[in-house]
């Protein structure tokens, strides 16, 4: 799908459909955008004498064809809620509706007339990026595996955005292009089953990332980490017939010559590609979902995949613990101690809270990179989506101005966080009578003790960690990955860097 940003009047677009807003207000009644009343005005009253149509609904839409005086085959009329109300959900919500019906529709073309509309104190460049967004996301499909593909509707090619061509929209619509790009790889990794995306197949698609984007890479395989002494990672792939990876994969896009150096920006990302929980089994019901476990993997190669396409000016290394989590004769069992990387021992009371494990070691070996901040990106527990749903992605730090960068950024994506306490007085459920402490600390604020038992691994560093159990796939008739949280750590990247 393509984008362009020209200018355009509504009723002489020469398109498959032209999209334009419609307001809703109970008190004030139903309200055309300029664009729509421009349509209408040339089609004599069409418009109005349908309105009573349109549902009022945000993201509700009605189709119109062979309007006279209109150059388009079709218009499309979409509701954007009361005008008081219109801001960033409803015009996320509005595109989305338009993306569908677009979708259902087969146009090969369309102009975009809502792009223009104010959302609160957003500039156009973040409509026009999320317009973009919302569009590539309503198109994604993932049908590779089946053996009859359902035919699709003639697919949308080009979609115009009615603006004058300024160059921040035009960088705009190259982030959203590069982000959506980012996102449909983390989707795909994600959907793909746990026989295909193995560890070592993400080995092999960070090598086509890095190969795509000349970036640097690296692989550490079983014997690497064993001389390093990743005890934690290995116990957690000892049963497991997948040897485990460690993916080092750098961007550099900051000007060498900058001072002072460019700040480096470390992503590291659980990578577990299926989990059963391991000798602590898990109930065979949702279980085929824990391929979705290597989610925090995925997103942080398609941040990267993201940043490298748009060229960003930005330093960033990708840190990808990745391995199957499996029972077996040589399995870990619960009350093995194991030492970490870091050199403290930890006792193993439940071999399905793996992702700690794998990433402690990933974190320590991310420190000895001197990054200027560290964010893990993981599907760690089930507590945070009994906590926040699959709205928010739960958000722990242990410097407060990270932690407000981050949630400024997710604002900006509308991949939103929430900031849950990481104080020092649940350190004390991990206490350990055999090690230094335990990877589990019991039921109460499970989503706290497992980001809590990270933070002894970054004491010395400005660190974050995304929850993102919750928000990384969805369930039901919608199954499926969902990309998250790639928006946000490309927008906090790029924010990071002094690019807005």
């Amino acid at each position: 799908m393509e984008f362009s940003i020209t200018a355009l009047s509504p009723e002489t677009a020469k398109a498959g459909c032209v999209v334009v807003g419609v307001h809703s207000d109970k008190e004030l009644g139903k309200e055309l955008t300029p664009p729509a009343r421009r349509i209408d005005q040339a089609a004599r009253g069409a418009l109005r004498g349908a309105l009573a149509d349109l549902p009022a609904k945000t993201g509700s839409t009605l189709l119109l064809r062979g309007l006279p005086g209109v150059a388009a085959e079709r218009v499309l009329l979409v509701s954007l809620g009361a005008r008081k109300d219109f801001g960033a959900a409803q015009f996320r919500d509005a595109v989305r509706g338009a993306a569908a019906a677009l979708r259902e529709l087969g146009a090969k073309d369309a102009a975009l007339f809502l792009v223009e509309s104010k959302v609160a104190s957003q500039p156009l460049a973040w409509n026009v990026r999320h317009a973009a967004l919302g569009l590539r996301e309503a198109f994604y499909r993932f049908d590779r595996l089946k053996s009859q593909k359902k035919a699709p509707a003639a697919a949308l090619q080009h979609v115009f955005f009615s603006l004058t061509a300024k160059a921040e929209l035009q960088n705009a619509l190259a982030e959203a292009r590069a982000m959506a790009d980012g996102t449909d790889l983390a989707k795909t990794l994600g959907n793909l089953p746990p026989n295909i995306c193995t560890p070592t197949y993400l080995a092999d698609e960070a090598k086509k990332v890095a190969r795509q984007f000349k970036l640097g890479i690296e692989i550490l395989e079983r014997a690497d980490m064993q001389k390093l002494g990743m005890g934690a990672l290995l116990a957690v792939t000892a049963g497991s017939h997948q040897p485990p990876k460690l993916i080092v994969l750098r961007y550099n896009g900051a000007a060498k010559s900058a001072k002072p150096r460019a700040p480096l920006i470390a992503l590291v990302g659980k990578g577990i590609t299926f989990d059963t929980g391991g000798i602590s089994l898990k109930p065979a019901g949702e279980m085929d979902e824990m391929k979705f476990d290597m989610s925090g993997a995925g997103s942080v190669l398609g941040a990267i995949r993201a940043l490298a396409g748009m060229k960003a000016p930005v330093n960033v290394v990708g840190v990808i613990p990745t391995c199957e989590n499996m029972p077996g004769g040589q399995a870990t069992r619960p009350g093995d101690i194991v030492t970490t990387l870091s050199g403290q021992t930890v006792e193993i009371l439940n071999t399905d809270a793996e992702g700690r494990l794998i990433l402690c070691d990933a974190l320590e070996y991310a420190a000895r990179l001197d990054p200027d901040v560290v964010i893990d990106i993981a599907t760690l527990t089930g507590a945070c989506v009994i906590a926040l749903g699959h709205v928010a992605t739960g958000l722990f730090a242990n410097d407060q101005k990270l932690a407000d960068e981050i949630r400024a950024a997710g604002d900006d994506a509308f991949d939103r966080v929430w900031q849950m306490p990481l104080w020092e007085e649940y350190q004390e459920q991990l206490r350990s009578n055999f090690a230094d402490f335990a990877n589990i600390g019991g039921r109460p604020g499970g989503a706290i003790t497992a980001a809590s038992f990270l933070a002894r691994f970054t004491r010395k560093l400005r660190w974050a960690h995304l929850d993102i159990a919750g928000t990384a796939w969805k369930s039901g008739r919608e199954k499926g990955s969902t990309g998250r949280p790639v928006p946000l750590l490309v927008r906090f990247a790029l924010r990071h860097a002094g690019r807005r």
